[in-house]
């Protein structure tokens, strides 16, 4: 049997000829707490080990950051809040977005001149310098931050 295609209503960060072509490896909903950083670095590394994507790490990383900003700055860490992870894959790119709920006072920013000794701050940057593409928009699902890794 076929994997369905992906299509989002908001696209996820694809654009929207592209929706198409994508299979939905895998999607998650997880509490909207600390905690589930662990579980979807967890989930995304099982998941990835089966399809044994190059960048498994990266991704695992990236996850990691997008999962905790999720919990610490939007709306998701309130009671019954939630973060829902997919992952997809297009020909070579593998594709990742983290909903939320999003904040009214906050939105997604990479951080300029942060502070080396800081322990935060650098989750943004770091999806900015390892993935091949990021961004975030706003959907009917919630704030969709979504990252992409090539195969090579």
């Amino acid at each position: 049997m076929a994997p369905e295609p992906y299509a989002d209503p908001g696209c996820a960060g694809l654009p929207q000829h592209s929706t198409k072509a994508v299979e939905l490896l895998g999607q998650i909903d997880l509490p909207g707490e600390a905690a589930s950083v662990r579980k979807a670095r967890h989930y995304l590394r099982v998941l990835l080990a089966e399809t044994g994507h190059p960048q498994a790490d990266y991704a695992v990383l990236l996850v990691s950051e997008l999962v905790a900003n999720a919990v610490r700055h939007s709306d998701s860490r309130l009671p019954r809040g939630q973060v829902t992870v997919t992952v997809a894959r297009r020909s070579v790119t593998l594709h990742v977005d983290v909903i939320d709920a999003g904040s009214a006072t906050s939105s997604p920013r990479v951080q300029v001149g942060t502070d080396p000794e800081m322990c935060t701050g650098r989750g943004l940057w770091l999806v900015q310098e390892l993935a091949v593409a990021w961004g975030w928009h706003e959907s009917k699902a919630g704030r969709v931050v979504w990252f992409q890794l090539a195969s090579g």
